[in-house]
């Protein structure tokens, strides 16, 4: 009898997705609603985000992630003068209103959609998630984010920000409070639809959750019935040392623009080292790193592309964005002296992860750091990770980050559309295809957003390893009421 061969590991597959924000004008290169072909000036309009949404599917792209913010970026100079001028974060509609539409016409294509655990209610976001889950039948992600702004703060009637710390604490508690409306206050076959007993649903198999915590108190029923995905697909983008914990516990996806690869590989280890501390499986986390391709044809077409890009970009709009993310206001600076940004420099509030991909940028510089360097480097969007060439030589830079950093894909965002991402679609996703680094076709078509995320049939629901997955109903006693006491963060 011969030796029995071992299975042959599963290879991975490049994973992309859309990065988008539903603010009309507004780009990741900034200014480029001055380009006549551009369309982002109508992203007040449905055709725009149907067009996205047609245009993913077609692409197999995993997802359209939708960034958000509350408030607005008024550090630099004490305004928000220069985003306003600039179009930029700006003129924003809540991508909640939109994302059905876009489910409407297309099979498989995921949506991330951003919801703050400091501002929206955690009954409120566990019905409208529920509900767009139902209506996209099941390929709806959640995006959690802390909220860091102090304008976003006072928007909500807020005096400041607490600490990165105590707003992660508060997320945590959070979570588990949404999780457990999600996952256990409905039990499987509670929609009966029994006519001889006369029954809907079954209120035996209905629970009420009782959650007293430091944070959060809630005494309710889960409004909505279970969704396809129960609980939506968890996003996370938080570099700091307490984000990194919330990820390693609870993120399936990560978002990250930074753009080394030393900082990328540091930045995957640290999360996965964490899931592995709280009884996860490290590869169930898929990481996405952001970049910004510019493709032509030949070199020579996407140079101009570049060259036009940079003609139309409004650099005050990259200080006054950077000044929120540290909380810096870059305007009191010289343009062209010496500027030392030693990550101490910036507030206590900021974006950690913004913060050392600059520093890894400019640690590789000999001489003096200029805020003139800083408006250049986020002129063209955060990564600063920027490909210019054929799909040939974009898809070789995708192909190396992908295999040097142990990322599962990109973020890819976009210059000026429709050009951008239709470049995406028709150029560089048929060489990745060639090549063998993206899958052919969704995982499972017309499938869930988890399933196709994980590139597993089947998979609707949390792997059991994961700490919202605990909270399923068929794990507990059955008990009529559940009275929950968080444990600590």
């Amino acid at each position: 009898m011969g030796a029995i061969e071992e299975p042959s590991p599963v290879k991975k597959l490049m994973h992309l997705n859309f990065f988008d924000m539903a603010c009309a004008g507004s780009h990741m290169p900034y200014g480029q609603w001055k380009d006549p072909d551009d369309i982002s000036r109508f992203k007040d309009r449905l055709d725009y985000y149907l067009w996205l949404a047609k245009l993913a599917d077609k692409g197999k792209i995993t997802s359209i992630f939708f960034a958000d913010i509350y408030g607005g970026h008024d550090v630099y100079r004490g305004n928000m003068d220069a985003m306003f001028k600039g179009g930029a974060n700006c003129a924003m509609i809540d991508p909640v209103t939109i994302v059905s539409a876009m489910a409407a016409v297309t099979k498989s294509v995921g949506f991330g959609i951003t919801g703050s655990t400091s501002y929206i209610s955690p009954y409120i976001l566990a019905r409208t998630w529920s509900s767009l889950d139902h209506l996209t039948r099941g390929r709806i992600g959640w995006n959690v984010v802390t909220s860091y702004g102090e304008s976003a703060a006072k928007a909500m009637g807020k005096d400041t920000v607490p600490s990165s710390t105590e707003r992660y604490a508060a997320a945590e508690e959070y979570l588990d409070l949404t999780y457990q409306l999600w996952e256990k206050s409905w039990e499987d076959g509670a929609a009966a639809w029994d006519i001889e007993s006369n029954t809907a649903y079954d209120p035996e198999k209905i629970h009420k959750i009782e959650f007293n915590g430091k944070y959060h108190k809630m005494s309710a029923y889960h409004q909505t019935h279970p969704s396809p995905q129960r609980t939506p697909v968890i996003f996370q983008a938080g570099a700091s040392k307490s984000g990194i914990e919330f990820a390693g516990k609870h993120a399936e996806g990560i978002y990250t623009d930074m753009s080394s690869k030393a900082g990328l590989l540091a930045h995957t280890k640290a999360v996965r080292a964490e899931a592995v501390k709280c009884g996860r499986d490290p590869s169930s986390i898929k990481f996405f790193a952001a970049i910004t391709p510019v493709l032509g044809r030949t070199v020579e077409e996407a140079n101009a592309k570049f060259e036009k890009a940079k003609k139309n970009m409004t650099g005050e709009v990259s200080l006054a964005k950077f000044s929120a993310y540290t909380g810096i206001d870059m305007s009191q600076y010289p343009m062209d002296e010496p500027f030392v940004f030693d990550g101490n420099t910036s507030a206590a509030n900021t974006i950690t992860g913004v913060i050392k991909n600059m520093k890894s940028k400019f640690d590789q510089f000999e001489g003096p750091v200029t805020p003139r360097m800083f408006m250049e480097s986020m002129s063209f969007g955060n990564s600063g990770l920027t490909p210019v060439g054929t799909p040939e030589m974009v898809a070789d830079v995708f192909e190396d980050f992908f295999n040097a950093t142990d990322i599962d894909g990109f973020n890819v965002v976009y210059v000026s559309n429709p050009g951008s991402y239709e470049d995406v679609v028709e150029l560089l996703v048929p060489e990745l295809q060639k090549r063998g680094v993206m899958w052919q076709d969704y995982a499972v078509p017309g499938g869930t957003f988890r399933e196709n995320l994980h590139s597993c049939p089947g998979q609707t629901f949390l792997s059991p390893e994961h700490p919202g997955a605990k909270h399923r109903w068929e794990n507990k006693p059955q008990t009529k009421d559940v009275n929950v006491v968080p444990t600590e963060s």
